[in-house]
């Protein structure tokens, strides 16, 4: 089944996110806890680690991109 990696709430404050990099790419195996994607924000460059173990299927937002809080950033076909 495939899940959505949303963009997350870092801080109090955020609203939107920028990619910075992606740490995987499309059909690269993760796991829970792996280092996912790079997110900055106006304090700071934060990893942020899957929540979901599963194969990375789509990238919906490239490096470069600015997306708000809670919209879809990827998807992960769960391992079941």
């Amino acid at each position: 089944m495939k899940k959505e990696i949303i963009m997350p709430k870092i801080g109090l404050d955020m609203e939107e996110g920028t990619i910075e990099q992606w740490l995987k790419k499309v059909g690269d195996t993760v796991k829970e806890g792996d280092p996912l994607v790079e997110i900055e924000t106006d304090k700071a460059v934060t990893t942020v680690e899957s929540a979901l173990n599963g194969t990375l299927v789509e990238i919906v937002a490239e490096a470069g991109d600015t997306v708000e809080i809670t919209k879809v950033i990827g998807w992960v076909e769960k391992d079941e």
